[in-house]
C-alpha cells in the first residue's frame, strides 16, 4: 500500500490560498494514544450535543438509531450543501474557529485536503483501528494515514463497473466488450452503422470518471506523496495510455463528448443517444429516475480490461464520516462516525432505504442485498455483480491534497482536448504543469518519478 498523507507540523501556516487554514488560534484535540472503555463508557453517559454536517436526505433514521443506543447524546444534523458549497462552508468555519461541526461528511477525494491542514481528528486511538477488517480492502484504505492514523469512517462507495442497452447490443449483434480494444472496435461498429448512437459518452468535465480510468489502468498521479512532499505524474506510460484511447475515439467520432448530469444527458439518456455509462455502483439507482422510459432494457457488466483474462476495476465516488480536530467532544463523536457506519441497522437503512452503495462487508456478503433481482436491470442481481467488482479494485491509489483544483484543471486541459479533438496526451502535459505550479504555489516539494 502506497503511504497515505500524513500531518506535517507547520504546513497549514505555509500554505496560501483555497487552502489557507492555519490552525493557530483556535482549540484542536491532541489525540490520546488510546482511550480506555471506561472513558468512553462515561463519555457516553455525560449529556453531549453533537453536530453533523450532511448531504444525505433521510439520515435521521440512522441518527435516531444512535441516539437511541446512547440517549445521553443528541445530534443536531445540518444540511451545509452538497460538493464545494459543503466544503467552502466547513473550511470558512474551521478557518474562523468556530461555527465547524464535530462530524462532517467528506468525500473519499477531499480527505488529503483537510489531513494536511490538520483539520482531522485521528480516530485510531478511539476504537477505530480495530473495525478496518469490517471493510472492503480498498475503502478502508482510503481513510487510512501513512503512520496507521484513521482519518474518517467510510459510508458509501461507488466500484467501477459498465452499464449499457441490451437491446441496442442485441440489435447490432454486439457482444459485451471484453476488453478495452473490444470497446473500441464495437464503438466503431455501432456508430458505423447508426450515427446517432454511440457507445457511450465522455464528460469533459468530469474529472473524477477520468481518475476512476487512471486508477483502473493502475496509474496513480499522486502516489507516494507524504506532508509537503508531492509527487506528481500524470505522464506516465499509464496515463498517457488512457489519454491517447479516450482523445482517439473522440478523434473518430466514435464517442460522445457531451456534458454529463444536465437535461440534455437525462433526455439523450432516454432516447438512446449511448449504449453504455462506464459509471459506479450507485449508478444503477440514479438511472432508474434519470432514464425510466428505458426500464427493462439495461444490464450491467464489468469494466472492460486492457489485458485480457485481467480482472481490475476502480472507484468514482463514496464518501465517509470524519470528525474535526476542533470537537470538544472527541469521544463521542469518534463513536457517532463509527456507529452510523458499522451498526447492522444503521448501514442496512443506507444500502436499503438511502441506496447508497455500502463499503461494508457483512451487507455485501449478505444475500438479502446482493440477491436483489432489478427489474430495470431485467432481473440482474446488480448489487451482487457490484460486489464482486468491488474486490478487484485496487487499494492503493492516491489523491492530491488538492483534488478539487486538480479536476478544474482536468477540464481545462485534457477534457478540452478530447472534446475539442486536440492531441489529448499533450494535454496531459499541460495538466501535469498547471498542477505543479499551482503545488509550489500552495507550499509543496514537487517531485517527480
Amino acid at each position: 500500500m502506497n503511504p497515505r498523507f500524513s500531518r506535517r507540523t507547520g504546513l497549514a501556516a505555509a500554505l496560501a490560498g483555497p487552502l489557507a487554514l492555519a490552525a493557530c488560534g483556535r482549540h484542536t484535540v491532541d489525540p490520546p494514544k488510546s482511550v480506555t472503555q471506561a472513558e468512553i463508557d462515561e463519555a457516553m453517559q455525560t449529556p453531549t450535543e453533537l453536530n453533523f454536517w450532511t448531504w444525505v436526505p433521510g439520515i435521521e433514521k440512522e441518527v435516531a438509531l444512535f441516539q437511541e443506543a446512547y440517549p445521553q447524546i443528541t445530534v443536531d444534523i445540518v444540511n451545509a450543501g452538497q460538493g464545494n458549497p459543503h466544503y467552502a462552508k466547513l473550511r470558512t468555519a474551521l478557518r474562523a474557529g468556530n461555527g465547524a461541526p464535530d462530524i462532517a461528511q467528506l468525500e473519499f477525494q477531499m480527505i488529503p485536503s483537510f489531513v494536511i491542514t490538520e483539520d482531522l481528528l485521528d480516530l485510531g486511538p478511539y476504537g477505530a483501528k480495530d473495525i478496518g477488517d469490517q471493510f472492503v480492502e480498498f475503502a478502508w484504505a482510503q481513510v487510512s494515514g501513512a503512520n496507521g492514523e484513521v482519518w474518517a469512517i467510510p459510508q458509501d462507495t461507488g466500484p467501477m463497473g459498465m452499464l449499457y442497452r441490451d437491446d441496442i447490443f442485441q440489435a447490432h449483434g454486439i457482444e459485451v466488450p471484453a476488453t478495452w480494444d473490444d470497446f473500441a472496435a464495437a464503438a466503431s461498429r455501432l456508430h458505423e452503422a447508426d450515427p446517432e448512437v454511440y457507445l457511450t459518452n465522455f464528460a469533459p468535465s468530469q474529472g473524477a470518471f477520468f481518475a476512476a480510468m487512471l486508477w483502473q489502468a493502475g496509474a496513480d498521479p499522486f502516489g507516494g506523496s507524504e506532508g509537503p512532499d508531492l509527487n506528481v505524474d500524470l505522464t506516465s506510460p499509464e496515463a498517457e495510455k488512457v489519454a491517447r484511447y479516450w482523445g482517439e475515439l473522440s478523434e473518430q467520432d466514435l464517442i460522445a463528448v457531451d456534458a454529463d448530469f444536465n437535461d440534455q444527458w437525462y433526455q439523450a439518456l432516454n432516447r438512446g443517444k449511448y449504449a453504455t455509462w462506464i459509471a459506479p455502483a450507485w449508478a444503477p439507482t440514479f438511472l432508474q429516475s434519470a432514464a425510466a422510459s428505458t426500464s427493462g432494457l439495461w444490464r450491467v457488466a464489468p469494466l472492460p480490461q486492457w489485458e485480457a483474462g485481467e480482472q481490475v476495476s476502480s472507484n468514482w465516488g463514496g464518501s465517509t464520516s470524519a470528525v474535526m480536530a476542533t470537537t470538544r467532544n472527541p469521544i463521542a463523536a469518534a463513536v457517532f462516525a463509527q456507529f452510523i457506519n458499522t451498526d447492522p441497522e444503521s448501514t442496512n437503512t443506507m444500502a436499503n432505504e438511502q441506496f447508497l452503495y455500502p463499503p461494508t462487508k457483512a451487507i455485501l456478503e449478505d444475500p438479502a442485498f446482493t440477491g436483489q433481482q432489478l427489474e430495470f436491470y431485467g432481473g440482474q442481481e446488480v448489487n451482487g455483480l457490484f460486489a464482486e467488482i468491488g474486490t478487484t479494485v485496487a487499494p492503493d491509489f492516491q489523491w492530491a491534497p488538492f483534488q478539487d483544483k486538480v479536476y478544474a484543471d482536468f477540464t481545462a486541459t485534457v477534457g478540452t482536448a478530447v472534446a475539442e479533438k486536440t492531441d489529448a496526451v499533450a494535454a496531459m502535459e499541460a495538466w501535469q504543469r498547471r498542477i505543479e505550479e499551482y503545488a509550489r504555489y500552495q507550499g509543496f516539494t514537487v517531485r517527480q518519478p
